[in-house]
C-alpha cells in the first residue's frame, strides 16, 4: 500500500502522462475538452457553476456539462453531512472568490430541487453554464418566482426525462473515474470546483490555451497571510489533525506556524484517522486523495509524498506518546516529525527504529519513550475530539476552528485549503478590534 501511495502521488508521473494525453488529443484533432459535473443542492456546485462563462471567455476550450446526484456509498459515507457542510463552506469562501452565495439557509425545499433540476435537464448544452447559475440563484434564496420564471422561460423536463438525465451523468462521472459533484474533469485528471481551478488553469497556461497573452487567472487560489496585526492570545485557533491523513501531513506545519505568527493561542486536537473509525476508503477516493494532496504540497513549494502508510500500529504508538510529548513541551513536535517521516521521508515508522527516529527529531528521549509507548490513556482524549468536531459541524481532518476572545466560535471548517480564510478571520478580527479601540 505505500508503494501504491507513493505511485499515486507521484507529479513526475503525472505530467509524463499528461503529455502522452495531450499528443494523443492533437493527432486526433480534438478540442481542449473540459466535462463538468452539477449537483443542484451542493453549494460547491454553485460556486463552480459561476466560473463557467469566465472559463469559457478566458480559455479555448469545449465545455461538456453533466448533471448529477451524489450515493451514499464508500466514496461518500455521509452525503447529508457533506451537503450541510457545503452550503456553510460556500458561502464563507465565495465572497474571497469574488462569487456569490446566499448564507444562512437550510438546504432548498425538495419541491424547488426538483425543479431546479428539470429545468436545467431541459436547456440545451450551450446555455447551461449561464443558466445553472440562474437556476442556483434562484434555488438558494429560496425564490420560487424566480424559479418558476425561468420554467416558464427555458422549460421543464419531465419526472422520467430529468431522472434519466441525472442517471447518465452519474454513470459518465462513474466511467471517468469519480463520486463527487462540482467536479471538472480534464485530460484524464479532476479538478474540485472553485477550490482546484487554479490547479487546472495552470495547465491550460503550459498548453498555451488561454485567449489572451498574460491573462490573470480567474480563480487563483488566495495566499495564508500571517500579518500584519499580531494577537495577545485572546483568540483561540483549534487544529484536528489525523496521523494518517494526507492533507494533514503537509499543511499541520503551516497551521502551528499561523498561530505562532499571529499570536492566538493555538489548541491541538489529535484525532483517529477515518478509516482506524470503521470509514472505509474506496481506491477511487483513495487515488483521487493522493493525487489532490500531492498537487496542493507542491503548490505551496513542499517536497512530499514519499509515503509509508503508518495506519493501524504505528499511529496508535505515536498516539500514546502525545500525552508524554506535551508535557515536556514537545508535543506539536512529535507529531509533526511524526508526519514528516511518514508522509514525506517514507520512514517506517512500524518499529523501534522509526518511532526513535521521530521521538529523537521531536526532541525528546527514546529512552524514557520506551517505558510509555503502548499505553491506553490516550483513547478518550482523541474520542472526546472526535466528538466535539461533529458536535459543531465537521468530521474529517484536518478541521480547523477559531474562537473569539469570549470563546465564541467565529469559524469552523474542515479543509487544509481553508487555512487561508482562517488567516484572513484573524486579521479581521484584530482589525474590528483595533478600530474599536480608536
Amino acid at each position: 500500500m505505500s508503494r501504491v501511495m507513493t505511485r499515486m502521488a507521484d507529479l513526475g508521473a503525472a505530467g509524463r502522462r499528461r503529455e502522452k494525453v495531450d499528443a494523443k488529443r492533437r493527432r486526433a484533432g480534438l478540442p481542449h475538452r473540459i466535462e463538468y459535473f452539477h449537483q443542484v443542492k451542493d453549494g460547491y456546485s454553485h460556486l463552480a457553476a459561476q466560473l463557467l462563462v469566465p472559463l469559457l471567455e478566458a480559455y479555448d476550450v469545449e465545455l461538456v456539462c453533466h448533471l448529477v446526484t451524489v450515493a451514499h456509498d464508500g466514496n461518500l459515507p455521509e452525503p447529508e453531512l457533506l451537503l450541510r457542510l457545503s452550503r456553510d463552506d460556500a458561502a464563507a469562501v465565495a465572497p474571497h472568490y469574488g462569487l456569490r452565495f446566499a448564507s444562512g439557509r437550510d438546504a432548498p425545499p425538495d419541491g424547488l430541487v426538483e425543479q431546479a433540476e428539470a429545468i436545467l435537464a431541459q436547456v440545451d448544452g450551450a446555455d447551461f453554464p449561464k443558466v445553472a447559475v440562474a437556476v442556483g440563484d434562484a434555488l438558494w434564496a429560496g425564490d420560487a418566482d424566480a424559479l418558476k420564471g425561468l420554467a416558464d422561460r427555458h422549460g421543464c423536463a419531465d419526472a422520467e426525462t430529468t431522472r434519466t438525465c441525472i442517471e447518465r451523468g452519474v454513470a459518465r462521472r462513474r466511467a471517468l473515474g469519480h463520486y463527487s459533484a462540482a467536479m471538472f474533469h480534464y485530460g484524464g485528471e479532476w479538478y474540485w470546483g472553485a477550490d482546484r481551478l487554479y490547479h487546472l488553469e495552470q495547465r491550460f497556461a503550459e498548453l498555451g490555451v488561454a485567449r489572451a497573452v498574460g491573462a490573470e487567472p480567474i480563480c487563483p487560489r488566495p495566499g495564508i497571510e500571517y500579518g500584519p496585526l499580531r494577537d495577545d492570545g485572546s483568540l483561540t485557533f483549534e487544529v484536528y489533525p489525523s496521523l494518517r491523513s494526507p492533507y494533514t501531513s503537509f499543511i499541520f506545519d503551516l497551521a502551528v506556524k499561523l498561530a505562532t505568527e499571529t499570536g492566538v493561542r493555538l489548541v491541538v486536537r489529535p484525532v483517529l484517522p477515518m478509516v482506524m473509525r470503521g470509514v472505509p476508503v474506496t481506491r477511487t477516493k483513495g487515488s483521487y486523495i493522493m493525487w489532490d494532496a500531492s498537487r496542493e504540497a507542491a503548490a505551496l513549494g513542499l517536497s512530499w509524498g514519499k509515503i509509508y502508510d503508518p495506519i493501524g500500529d504505528p499511529v496508535r504508538r505515536a498516539y500514546s506518546l502525545y500525552p508524554w510529548a506535551c508535557e515536556q513541551g514537545r508535543g506539536n513536535e512529535l507529531l509533526s516529525e511524526f508526519l514528516r517521516a511518514a508522509f514525506t521521508d517514507g520512514i517506517n515508522t512500524n518499529n523501534d527504529r522509526g518511532l526513535r527516529h521521530v521521538v529523537e527529531r521531536s526532541g525528546l528521549s527514546f529512552d524514557e519513550a520506551k517505558a510509555i509507548v503502548g499505553n491506553p490513556h490516550w483513547e478518550a482524549e482523541l474520542e472526546d475530539n472526535r466528538l466535539a468536531m461533529y458536535e459543531f459541524g465537521t468530521w474529517g481532518v484536518p478541521t480547523f476552528r477559531l474562537l473569539d476572545d469570549r470563546g465564541t466560535e467565529v469559524l469552523a471548517l474542515w479543509g487544509q485549503d481553508r487555512l487561508w480564510l482562517f488567516a484572513r478571520e484573524i486579521q479581521r478580527l484584530l482589525r474590528e478590534r483595533a478600530s474599536a479601540g480608536d
